[in-house]
């Protein structure tokens, strides 16, 4: 090689020593911290210095010392005179020019990122990302939040919904995680409820008809008819939005993905140690519920109803039980028999009154007339009252 080369070489080699490019991502060691908190730092081995003020700083200027060594990107040159000039440098930016590269990343192979929420403003919320990323409050949940400050400080998994680094805009939905994981716990529910099963559940919402109790992703029904044995006009008698409730699965409808449930049926049954509630001989208050021909069902616990046969509502003769009572009247009965095993009370309202001694013979009479058989066979085939044709007939109340 000829000495002309040699001295080219070595030309070539110093001046590109010396060559600083805007955007080039170079070392930077403090060399000064200035009067004004900016950072003096020389860049790589090229003999020029460069700036960094202290709002480019990601670290805490006051924990920097000379001879720290820093990642830095050129942003700009400060002054024309090569030999003498100096470089506008930024750690900020190059953090997030690699939080962009990182979040594109996770965006071109559908992986979520995780970010903390630092601010609450008109719309959505701001989260910190590595770099400034917003979520509009219809991508915040999958319901409506009536106050996102609630979200502020936490850390949550979003979706990125759009991304654009070079205007700094960045998308996000958590919106979308929660409906993937409910779908995800929808299907699990789904697969592994079964009826009977006993579960426990929030109360979701309610309407007239009943409440939703929210299974874990899942809501399910309780009708009104099975919240109580007791009636109940509306479920906001008996249950509140929140409540934790013990429920029992009625149904699964998978397909049409509904879910029936009682909370009812979790309870003590009405006719549980009805034995010891209503003995025969007890004398109870209750209220008329239904009159047929043949008698009136007197409810005397919540879902216990008891026959009192037409034969046994007064000492005097009375064409039908409406003649003297009616739907929703408030009585007093007396047991004359019970059989837990078929849920039947036998009960009376005449053994609590006194008998006219002139009705005696004229009653007895009356009383083995009965329910005629049109009677019974109507009231069996729209009524199942669990009643045997003896009941029914009056003649196991008359013995």
């Amino acid at each position: 090689m000829s000495e002309s080369e040699d001295n080219k070489e070595l030309l070539d080699a110093l001046n590109n020593a010396g060559q600083v490019n805007i955007g080039d991502v170079v070392k930077g060691e403090v060399l000064a911290i200035d009067e004004d908190r900016q950072a003096i730092v020389g860049i790589g081995e090229t003999g020029v210095e460069g700036v960094v003020p202290v709002k480019e700083l990601t670290a805490d200027v006051d924990t920097l010392n000379v001879g720290d060594v820093m990642d830095l990107v050129v942003i700009s040159r400060i002054g024309n005179d090569k030999e003498g000039g100096s470089y506008l440098l930024s750690q900020r930016r190059l953090e997030a020019r690699k939080a962009w590269d990182n979040i594109e990343k996770e965006y071109q192979s559908g992986d979520n990122l995780d970010a903390t929420v630092t601010q609450v403003v008109k719309g959505g919320l701001v989260v910190d990302a590595g770099v400034r990323g917003f979520v509009p409050a219809s991508m915040v949940s999958d319901h409506y939040v009536e106050d996102l400050n609630q979200f502020k400080g936490q850390e949550l998994t979003f979706k990125i919904i759009e991304i654009e680094p070079s205007e700094n805009r960045l998308i996000l939905s958590h919106r979308a995680i929660v409906e993937a994981e409910n779908k995800a716990k929808r299907a699990e529910l789904f697969e592994n409820l079964a009826a009977g099963d006993v579960i426990e559940g929030t109360v979701a919402r309610m309407t007239d008809f009943g409440a939703f109790v929210d299974l874990g992703g899942v809501d399910g029904l309780v009708h009104v008819s099975e919240i109580s044995y007791d009636h109940v006009n509306k479920p906001s008698d008996v249950l509140k939005v929140g409540d934790k409730i013990s429920v029992k699965v009625l149904n699964v409808d998978a397909d049409r993905q509904r879910i029936s449930l009682s909370l009812k049926q979790t309870q003590p049954g009405p006719w549980d140690d009805i034995e010891s509630k209503a003995p025969a001989g007890a004398v109870l208050d209750g209220k008329v519920r239904r009159l047929t021909d043949f008698g009136a069902f007197v409810e005397v616990f919540p879902g216990v109803e008891g026959l009192v046969h037409i034969s046994q509502i007064s000492h005097e003769h009375i064409a039908t039980p409406n003649d003297v009572l009616k739907v929703g009247e408030d009585v007093q009965v007396k047991v004359l028999n019970v059989d837990p095993d078929q849920q039947r009370l036998g009960l009376s309202i005449k053994a609590l009154q006194e008998k006219p001694a002139a009705s005696e013979d004229a009653e007895a009479s009356d009383d083995n007339k009965g329910a005629s058989r049109a009677d019974v066979q109507n009231y069996a085939s729209n009524d199942d009252g669990g009643f045997t044709i003896g009941d029914l007939t009056g003649d196991d109340l008359n013995k």
